[in-house]
């Protein structure tokens, strides 16, 4: 009976040191994949923010909690069945899928280069005016809109990392991002949405200190939202060229990558010199490309979707 007991359990550890291992590999394989989608959660944290302008200090929070639970609907509920899919029925479609996206990407970072060395603001978005219910639902589902599209790149990239796992490993490796992306983007935005007011609070409470660091995060938010809207662009330039390169080389195109390669590794041997020239060389190629996709999402793609959805 005790011998039988100890065999008992035994099998009970060693069937928790395979559920810790899978566990471990899952949260490994997931934070690998993370990583390699940080230049679409860059620009989604940068995007966000925007969303909230102009509304009463009272409503940002209910506002971003509102995107954000939009955020996890797409991921979970439509994204991330959808990948699933695709990796069973037609796997052979996630790099094309992927390099779509990164031309996206290319596009939208080269575009508001562009407009930032024109001095061109983008157009004012159209909504509900008037209402500010009607308004407000109106920012969110734009903002849930463009969501769909940074999140499916997300989950696209995070696909891309595993494709060796099995299924429920990719199912669970895809909520585990999914979520953590969500709360780390939607975390960060509601933090940067209330720094001012914060330093407002700060500013006016008696102490020198506190009055100084009010003051600093008043003053400091603007150029802060600023500088990350540039790297949110320069993410975006980075890692869509990066995916585009990476396809071309799934695709026996490997001319162009292997001189980029060859000319990121001539970088001198300093900490982080060769990482910096890979992402600058990706950046450089997602910017031309993204150039050339400018005329035609504007001059092609744009009028014939306004010819299929008349209504918009």
């Amino acid at each position: 009976m005790a011998t039988g007991l100890i065999a008992l359990l035994d099998d009970v550890a060693a069937i928790a040191k395979v559920a810790a291992a899978t566990l471990d590999d899952v949260a490994g394989q997931a934070g690998r994949a993370g990583v390699k989608a940080a230049g679409v959660v860059i620009d989604d944290a940068a995007v966000t923010p925007r969303y909230v302008t102009g509304f009463a200090a009272e409503r940002e929070i209910p506002i971003i909690r509102r995107i954000a639970s939009g955020s996890l609907r797409n991921k979970l509920l439509i994204l991330l069945p959808a990948a699933l899919a695709l990796s069973l029925l037609a796997p052979w479609a996630i790099t094309p899928l992927l390099m779509l996206g990164g031309a996206f990407l290319c596009y939208e970072g080269a575009e508001k280069l562009f407009e930032k060395l024109a001095g061109h603001a983008p157009p004012p978005e159209t909504g509900a005016t008037g209402d500010p219910k009607a308004l407000e639902d109106a920012k969110v589902q734009g903002a849930i809109r463009t969501d769909f599209i940074l999140s499916a790149e997300i989950m696209a990239i995070a696909l891309a990392t595993i494709p060796e796992a099995g299924f429920w490993s990719q199912a669970l490796i895809l909520a585990v991002v999914g979520t953590g992306i969500t709360a780390l983007v939607y975390g960060a935005v509601a933090l940067i949405v209330k720094a001012d007011d914060l330093g407002l609070r700060l500013a006016t409470r008696p102490g020198w200190l506190r009055r100084q660091i009010g003051c600093a995060l008043v003053r400091g938010m603007p150029p802060f939202l600023a500088a990350l809207a540039a790297v949110g662009m320069a993410a975006m330039l980075w890692v869509g060229g990066g995916i585009l390169l990476h396809g071309m080389e799934g695709f026996g195109l490997t001319a162009l990558p292997h001189a980029l390669d060859a000319l990121a590794n001539a970088a001198p041997p300093w900490p982080g010199a060769r990482w910096l020239a890979h992402a600058a060389l990706a950046g450089l190629i997602g910017t031309l490309i993204g150039a050339l996709l400018i005329p035609l999402v504007r001059f092609v793609i744009r009028p014939v979707s306004r010819v299929f959805s008349p209504a918009s």
